[in-house]
């Protein structure tokens, strides 16, 4: 029987790989990896959790498949992304008009024009 919302949903949810900011942490951090690791249950993982891509965040059940995977597009794809550093909240509220700039402030004054609008 078809979810709720539709079969479509299903799939996607199923497929939902970590995010690329938490990609970026897990290689930043061998803990916060660990930490995500250690969520799981050697038992319930492909090929008993030996296997795991950082990258891209899955498991595979065999080297043959982990080694493959690893020469693939998706993989390779993936990577290039993760090149990049991922936007910071800071800078998301600054985009947004929400920082705060405490910068230099110019005490330049600037210049009006004394003439009266209706003479122009």
């Amino acid at each position: 029987m078809p979810a709720i919302r539709g079969s479509n949903s299903k799939k996607k949810t199923r497929r939902y790989t970590r995010d690329l900011d938490q990609v970026h942490a897990d290689l930043r951090s061998e803990r916060h990896l660990a930490q995500f690791k250690d969520t799981k249950a050697p038992e319930d993982l492909p090929g008993l959790g030996q296997h795991y891509c950082k990258e891209c965040a899955k498991w595979f059940e065999s080297e043959a498949n982990f080694g493959a995977h690893r020469k693939g597009k998706v993989h390779k794809r993936r990577v290039r992304q993760l090149r990049e550093e991922p936007y910071t909240q800071q800078e998301a509220e600054a985009a947004a008009g929400l920082g705060t700039d405490n910068g230099k402030r110019t005490t330049k004054l600037m210049e009006v024009d004394e003439m009266p609008i209706a003479d122009r």
